[in-house]
């Protein structure tokens, strides 16, 4: 019988390889859409201009604000684990209580650099008095990966959780974010990567699953051939 001249477990494995990898190769693409979505986002906020936000005002992400107001250094939170040019470091927090009744609005002001006693927080005094500095809005993430037990140790921080943020501060401030993008002497890193980056990358690494998946129907295709042929 026909069946009798090749084994099936090479046959299936073959296939079943050539599903996985296109698999993994659809779901680059996926990546790759997505960042290219969010690209164009980005892209169609940083082309408004920028906004004073009000104590009513719906900010949506990526969308450009100045801001004027007075700093609250003693609500200052470092996010740990944050790598910079392959440096650990935090990203440093700080509240601003806005001018008029606009409220409070907790700023990401910069990355700085661990010190060699991580017991140690190192210095990132804002500056005293009114400030006027720029932005983009960001929404903190819904629900991180993260090993940690719990969210804050004192100063420290692990991940951002608006509610406990809140609770511990006393601070009623926005949902959302600013990450800082104006100048300050502070010594703070703003440099921020755009989340958008590896599009290229992600379709480069989807040719390759693509590749592999036509090379096991192919070596499957030759396997079968080989069998079957009289």
């Amino acid at each position: 019988m026909i069946f009798d001249r090749f084994h099936p477990l090479p046959l299936i494995a073959g296939v079943a390889l050539a599903l996985l990898t296109a698999q993994l190769g659809n779901w680059q693409l996926g990546r790759a859409a997505e960042k290219t979505a969010l690209q164009a986002r980005i892209e169609s906020a940083a082309a408004t201009a920028p906004v004073s936000p009000s104590a009513s005002m719906q900010m949506a992400e990526w969308q450009p604000v100045r801001l004027h107001g007075e700093w609250s250094p003693a609500a200052t939170i470092y996010l740990d684990n944050r790598v910079h040019r392959g440096r650990a470091g935090y990203e440093v927090l700080t509240p601003l209580r806005l001018e008029g009744d606009a409220g409070w609005v907790l700023v990401n002001r910069g990355w700085i650099a661990a010190g060699a006693d991580r017991a140690v927080l190192p210095d990132a005094a804002p500056a005293a008095g009114s400030v006027n500095l720029a932005g983009i809005v960001r929404m903190p993430q819904v629900d991180p990966f993260t090993l940690a037990p719990e969210a804050a140790q004192g100063r420290v921080w692990q991940y951002l959780d608006m509610e406990r943020y809140r609770a511990l501060s006393g601070l009623a401030v926005r949902d959302w974010i600013v990450q800082q993008t104006s100048a300050a002497a502070d010594g703070l890193q703003r440099d921020w990567p755009r989340p958008d980056a590896g599009i290229d990358r992600h379709r480069g690494y989807a040719l390759q699953w693509y590749s592999l998946a036509g090379l096991s129907l192919v070596m499957t295709g030759v396997y079968v051939f080989r069998r079957l042929r009289p």
